[in-house]
């Protein structure tokens, strides 16, 4: 086995066999990123209490009536021998170093606490935390609130048309392809960008895996095995985003106790659900015993004020099915033939996938498990006694091949259609309108697209300041928003002034009747449903326009704005405000302790090709952003290029802990090393 390492520290591993090789991914796992791999490890067994104390009470509540790691455990027992006995010597790796790795982080050190050893499912556990609220389970509860304070007739009213598209969501990941016929080698190129929440460490690890039967380089989810949305293994590349796809449901239950016994009505009569309690540690704290209660349909994971059960219903509970088996026939694929035959495996989430080939053959499909049922279950919660809501089959993978240039970027067009929320067009009509019908591009050349801060909903801005009159300073204002090229460049005072201004709009917007009761707080968890105001930040162009039905002038509101933004007009730039701010495990619960990270200045916006923007909603600070950047050369894979927010190391003493910033911060990218020659081996 032979670990080595480029100039930025990205592991290169090659080994003699497939299960060697993923011994060695599980130890330079747990050398690599301990704190991390540990912390969700805590996080899938609902167990972060015991170590953090009574605020992670919530959560761990969560992960247990979830039961997220016995959805790991009975996804891991349904496995095939082979990728069962894969799993199990990546764990054995994992343990090998996690114990003293773990100590010599910053983190665990500050909590005094020891890592555990894994069990041979805590990978699959370790993949679902990450995943669970990844799709709709949030929106559904949210409309729920909508309908609730405005009515019926309103449930669609932040969910927007936009010539036949639908969409409610407005910013997250990139994705483009071209045929050789468009690039200057002759060969594919796929690109992108995958936009999630940024972390310390980052979500994705950079890695090279090689032994007889493969050499793939991509970026692999730390504490797993293989390498699964983003690769190039020489003769196949391929790059995935979210499809938007509506996989998820939550089901309104009704429960009556008889003793120890619950059950459940279903759609034939009263069904017997499981029931066990279980006990949560808590650090500093007293004990807390929780009632995991599951129907036939999942988890209950939540009863609101007035005694009413959600449940929530997921391919992967419902199947005993992770989609792993995918992993290692992806790792294996030499075409596009191949990727496609390997994600008909995957389960969720519901990827939309771009792949190419060294023949020239470029394909896009929808991959992964979304159950046919009534098309009310993609809006709200259901009732669970209602034989309409129930799961009836499985929809088709969708498999279509590529001529040209295409684009995917979580909209509706690239997401197959089975979805019910997507992000506006914004960003993939911009991508296709910037590849146009260019030719001679090189993976370098990807990097443009990558960079783009045009933001098209500046135009909404435009029409809006265009129809009201203003005086002074607020004309002032005015005429610069106007005549401003809407960049959002992290130099330009024209930026800032525009996120202020839609910032005060959406502001006074939920300031209306009707509206000021919908943005008050809902009594649920922050991590299970978003708030009002991110929702009116994604959607506002919109919302200002559907405000006349609610008894609400919006040109009253563009001019207060408008009148708020010059009053503060102070000179900064968009830079000044929007800068790196990723989110760190411990932030919630020993902020004392969280490594020190760069406030380095960012451009770009949440519906710019350069998607970046705040998760809270309350600043400009950037806590969601690309995650991975990659430009896969199917001419050479020493052609292609790549970078991620932060660096190769989790821990913050190292050297590669930080060292990629400025290159990911300014949308530039690293050569992708293979060579062996060129790398330092390091002693494992």
């Amino acid at each position: 086995m032979r670990l080595a390492r480029d100039a930025f520290g990205v592991p290169h591993l090659r080994a003699d066999s497939v299960l060697d090789l993923a011994h060695l991914q599980g130890r330079v796992a747990a050398r690599d990123r301990a704190w991390q791999i540990e912390y969700q490890r805590w996080r899938a067994e609902g167990r972060l209490a015991e170590r953090l104390g009574p605020l992670a009470v919530a959560w761990d509540t969560f992960a247990r009536q979830a039961r997220i790691d016995d959805t790991g455990r009975q996804c891991f027992e349904a496995l095939d021998d082979p990728t069962r006995t894969w799993i199990s010597s990546f764990v054995d790796g994992v343990n090998v170093e996690l114990p003293q790795a773990f100590r010599g982080t910053s983190e665990g050190r500050a909590l005094g606490v020891e890592a555990e050893p894994w069990q041979p499912w805590t990978p699959l556990s370790v993949f679902d935390v990450q995943h669970l609220l990844f799709s709709s389970l949030g929106d559904k509860w949210w409309r729920r609130r909508l309908v609730e304070v405005l009515g019926h007739e309103h449930v669609d009213l932040f969910r927007c048309f936009d010539e036949g598209a639908e969409f409610e969501q407005g910013a997250g990941s990139n994705a483009w392809a071209m045929t050789g016929s468009r690039t200057a080698t002759g060969f594919p190129i796929v690109a992108g960008d995958s936009h999630r929440t940024l972390e310390v460490p980052g979500c994705y690890q950079q890695i090279r895996l090689a032994c007889p039967e493969f050499d793939v380089v991509g970026f692999t989810f730390p504490g797993v095995p293989g390498i699964q949305h983003f690769g190039h293994a020489g003769d196949v590349a391929w790059g995935i985003t979210n499809a938007a796809a509506d996989y998820q449901d939550v089901f309104v239950e009704e429960l009556r106790s008889d003793g120890a016994e619950v059950r459940a009505a279903g759609p034939d009569d009263w069904e017997t659900a499981h029931r066990h309690v279980e006990t949560i540690r808590v650090l500093g704290g007293e004990d807390v015993s929780v009632d995991v209660i599951e129907t036939v349909r999942g988890p209950v994971v939540w009863r609101d004020s007035d005694g009413v059960a959600f449940s929530i219903a997921t391919p992967a509970r419902t199947l005993a099915d992770m989609g792993f088996q995918a992993f290692l026939p992806l790792l294996r694929s030499r075409s596009v033939d191949d990727v496609t035959e390997a994600f008909r495996e995957w389960v969720q989430p519901i990827n939309s996938v771009l792949t190419a080939d060294r023949t020239g053959r470029v394909r896009h499909l929808v991959a992964g498990k979304v159950p046919i049922r009534d098309i009310e279950n993609l809006r709200m919660a259901v009732p669970a006694r209602d034989a309409r809501h129930a799961w009836t089959g499985w929809a088709d993978l969708v498999v279509e091949d590529v001529e040209g240039v295409t684009s995917n970027a979580n909209d509706q067009d690239s997401g197959g259609g089975l979805g019910w929320s997507y992000a506006a067009p914004h960003r993939a009509r911009r991508i296709r309108d910037l590849l146009g019908e260019r030719t001679g591009l090189t993976a370098d050349d990807q990097g443009d697209i990558h960079r783009d801060s045009y933001s098209a909903p500046t135009e909404t801005m435009r029409t809006l300041l265009g129809r009201v009159d203003a005086t002074g300073m607020a004309e002032l204002v005015r005429c610069r928003l106007l005549e401003w090229d809407g960049r959002m460049e992290s130099d330009s005072p024209e930026a800032l002034l525009f996120s202020r201004w839609r910032s005060a709009l959406v502001d006074w917007m939920l300031e209306q009747p009707g509206l000021r009761t919908l943005a008050q707080p809902t009594g649920h968890p922050a991590f299970l449903v978003a708030g009002t105001r991110d929702r009116a930040l994604a959607a506002w162009e919109r919302l200002v326009q559907r405000l006349a039905p609610l008894g609400i002038d919006a040109a009253r509101g563009v001019s207060t704005a408008l009148d708020q933004v010059a009053a503060e007009a102070d000179g900064r730039t968009w830079g000044d405000a929007h800068v790196f701010a990723p989110v760190h495990g411990l932030a919630a619960y020993r902020p004392a302790d969280v490594p020190d990270v760069p406030a380095v200045p960012l451009g770009g916006d949440r519906d710019c090709v350069w998607s970046s923007y705040t998760k809270a909603g309350g600043s400009d600070r950037v806590a969601v952003g690309s995650v991975t950047r990659y430009s896969w050369d199917l001419a050479d894979p020493s052609a292609s290029r790549w970078a991620a927010p932060l660096g190769a190391a989790g821990n913050a003493d190292d050297v590669h802990f930080a060292d990629q910033l400025q290159l990911w911060a300014s949308c530039r990218m690293a050569p992708v090393v293979t060579d062996w020659a060129q790398l330092q081996t390091e002693e494992i």
